[in-house]
């Protein structure tokens, strides 16, 4: 039988996520039924969402047991298949779990067969041309509603999801504001990304005052990646009618026993705000002309792609404590040492 590594949980996490948290074990390969194929996984992309299945607590996946292997989005190609739909080499994207070899069948959440385009990099099928980019794309038209002329201010700006809100937005002629946590993202993202500024919120004494500041005619589109207190501000920001998309409260995702208040609520009645949370895979029949229009930007160099790999599926868990501990930058994604 081969090897089949897998990344199991083998305490809930509490707070920011420990390496002893989890294990890394030897798992089988199944034999497959008929409609089922194997997939040899090639990438993780790794998710804030997935601090919240560690816990125990029901959500809107069911969270993940002890001893159980860590669910996450995969890049991976076909090895072998009892079904008509995907082939032998196929590259396929779809929510698996941290293990060499992973079993799907069509009924696979977010599964999605992949045509690769010229010499794209395949990792970019699992940040900006998967889930990080559609996701971002998504959440602005769908939810948004982004025109020219528009100002959006976006959390976690330096963020696999939130590098590419600015980056788009900008691209649709929207004034962009990335809110981060150091002098180095601010930088980063005003130099690198285009976008026309930048807040630390970690040295920022009001954010709100900061945002009015940079936008004295107020905010047309918040897109939320954190939650707590930073939404709490940006709430007093808005325009009337303006839109609030609610993408992650990564504020909230290390401390769901105690998470963060939110004050100012009544600013949702009285400047007669839209704010809506979504899940990716609700849109699903809007991700095909997401990613086609994301390709032609990085394409034509008008989308940078910012990448942190890491290499060796053993690696896994401290890649995604970095991630939980906001050390990273871009899409962070593990590169799996093949066995």
């Amino acid at each position: 039988m081969q090897r089949n590594r897998q990344i199991i949980l083998k305490s809930h996490v509490q707070g920011i996520p420990k390496e002893s948290d989890f294990a890394i074990i030897e798992g089988g390969i199944p034999d497959l039924a008929n409609g089922e194929f194997l997939i040899q996984n090639l990438y993780f992309s790794l998710e804030p969402a997935i601090r919240g299945w560690l816990e125990g607590k029901e959500a809107y996946f069911p969270p993940i047991p002890i001893n159980g292997v860590v669910r996450g989005p995969t890049v991976g190609r076909v090895i072998t298949s009892n079904n008509a739909h995907f082939h032998e080499g196929d590259i396929v994207f779809a929510l698996n779990r941290w293990e060499d070899f992973s079993v799907c069948d069509d009924n696979t959440i977010l599964l999605e067969k992949l045509t690769i385009h010229g010499n794209t990099p395949l990792s970019y099928y699992v940040g900006p041309l998967g889930g990080s980019g559609t996701t971002a794309y998504v959440g602005l038209h769908e939810i948004g509603h982004i025109s020219s002329g528009q100002t959006v201010v976006v959390s976690a700006a330096a963020g696999a999801t939130g590098s590419m809100v600015g980056q788009i937005a900008k691209l649709r002629g929207c004034k962009v504001i990335g809110i981060v946590g150091s002098d180095e993202k601010a930088n980063s993202i005003v130099n690198e990304l285009g976008m026309d500024a930048a807040i630390n919120y970690k040295t920022c004494p009001d954010l709100a005052s900061a945002v009015l500041e940079l936008a004295p005619e107020n905010v047309d589109v918040y897109f939320d990646n954190v939650g707590g207190p930073i939404l709490d501000a940006m709430l007093t920001t808005m325009k009337i009618q303006g839109r609030i998309i609610c993408c992650g409260m990564i504020s909230d995702y290390n401390r769901t026993d105690n998470p963060n208040p939110i004050t100012n609520l009544w600013q949702v009645v009285a400047k007669q705000l839209t704010m809506k949370g979504f899940l990716l895979h609700y849109y699903h029949n809007e991700i095909p002309a997401a990613r086609k229009q994301l390709a032609t930007w990085i394409a034509d160099g008008k989308i940078t792609v910012s990448e942190d790999i890491t290499t060796g599926i053993a690696q896994t868990p401290a890649a995604f404590r970095r991630l939980m501990s906001g050390s990273t930058s871009g899409k962070a994604l593990v590169e799996i040492d093949l066995v």
